[in-house]
């Protein structure tokens, strides 16, 4: 690796990254080590009784689906449940693979109104999952000798430079639902401390605006107003203080599916609406965000000809599918190339403010620690006589990790349990 140094350097040099590298990913790097040393207390006791109710109730849905399609079969082989779905019951059969008829989610839920199974179905694989990813991967993954588990973090999986984590995957715990928010119970603060949970407010949708220059959105921002309120005034060109919770949630919707290059179909299933319909939002909000329009298109063109879609602070991603022949490849490459410098500025700069509160936690002299990240999430587990001053300090090292046209917040409160800190 000495050998190769002289010649990674000169590119880094030529790539304008060295600050990347020096100012971002080697003092990550020391902070990263400091978290998988820590690790995360798990109340052992409690998850494992989550996980026998969890048994129970897989085992009581199990029952109603055989009661309600009138015959027992593996609900876990997708080929039985397949047969069972599209012979047996004689459902519209739907898409179909090497192995047989497709029961991926997606075609499960176009089924959800043709019987009553389905919605059981739904719930028994996401339960199982939950018991068998996170409940019995995770108790075998707590350390004995301190009641912890200590997974690791990487920093250069990714294509967007976000951090990952495994053994276990502590950044995919399920939250949408309340059954997969209930396992955060089993996450605590060790005796006399607390956790600290800041998160990131819209921080993809304030880079946006910052990369855009879109002044709509930057005003948005600055005034304080709600994004998604506005933007659903725009788009259906209702004044402000008409706009109900439905008309929010589309907009809201459209906001961080314009970041993820959304398309009309992909829209129109999220929001159980036609693809006309959902075609016609697209093409509003662009009408009305015209930086941000212009932005996109200016970074795809600019993707096509470098090759690559990099982020404020010079993070590459090679984008060799903008020259497939493929129109599928090519379509995808556009998506990234709108998004990746979106995302992967986001990534660049929570590492600085990890890096930020880190460096203050320790001049300070603080007990607290930095044990896990969550994409735009940080979470402190504090002694309880530091808590008020390590919230100032993530605070504003937070919003200050990097000066972007809008202002950058932060959300904070904290709790005994990672469930008490974030609900």
């Amino acid at each position: 690796i000495s050998r190769l140094e002289k010649i990674l350097s000169n590119e880094l040099i030529k790539n304008h990254q060295e600050d990347l590298l020096s100012k971002i990913e080697l003092p990550l790097s020391y902070v990263l080590a400091d978290m998988e040393i820590a690790g995360f207390r798990v109340d052992k006791e409690g998850l494992s009784e989550y996980d026998r109710v969890l048994s129970d109730k897989i085992s009581e849905i199990q029952a109603q689906i055989y009661k309600s399609m009138g015959f027992e079969f593996n609900i876990n082989s997708p080929k039985q449940l397949g047969i069972a779905l599209f012979e047996d019951l004689g459902l519209p059969k739907r898409k179909k693979n090497k192995t047989g008829y497709s029961t991926s989610a997606q075609v499960l839920e176009s089924l959800i109104n043709y019987h009553p199974a389905i919605a059981m179905i739904l719930q028994f694989r996401a339960l199982s999952k939950l018991k068998s990813t996170y409940c019995d991967g995770m108790i075998k993954l707590i350390n004995p000798s301190d009641g912890r588990i200590h997974a690791y973090f990487n920093q250069i999986e990714t294509r967007t430079g976000r951090i990952s984590c495994t053994d276990p995957n502590l950044q995919n715990i399920p939250v949408r639902t309340q059954a997969g928010r209930k396992l955060r119970k089993y996450f605590c603060a060790d005796d006399s401390c607390v956790l600290v949970d800041a998160d990131y407010s819209q921080i993809e949708l304030r880079i946006l605006a910052h990369l855009s220059d879109d002044k709509n959105m930057i005003d948005a921002f600055n005034s304080n107003e709600d994004i998604h309120t506005l933007t659903a005034s725009k788009i259906f060109n209702i004044p402000v203080s008409m706009i109900g919770s439905e008309a929010r949630t589309r907009a809201k919707s459209v906001n961080f599916g314009i970041i993820y290059g959304i398309g009309a179909f992909s829209l129109s299933q999220d929001l159980g609406i036609s693809r006309a319909e959902a075609d016609g939002y697209i093409k509003a909000y662009l009408q009305k965000y015209k930086g941000v329009d212009e932005y996109l298109k200016v970074m795809v063109e600019n993707a096509k000809s470098n090759g690559y879609a990099e982020t404020m602070f010079n993070r590459r991603r090679y984008l060799p599918e903008l020259s497939s022949s493929n129109f599928n490849l090519r379509s995808f490459g556009e998506r990234v190339a709108r998004n990746m410098p979106i995302q992967g500025t986001a990534a660049d700069i929570i590492k600085i403010a990890m890096i930020k509160v880190n460096n203050k936690l320790k001049e300070g002299g603080f007990k607290a620690r930095i044990i896990l990240q969550v994409h735009d999430e940080l979470i402190v587990e504090t002694p309880t006589d530091e808590v008020m001053q390590v919230k100032r300090i993530l605070k504003e090292n937070m919003e200050n990790a990097v000066k972007l046209r809008v202002p950058l917040t932060v959300n904070i409160s904290s709790g005994k349990t990672w469930y008490d800190a974030k609900d």
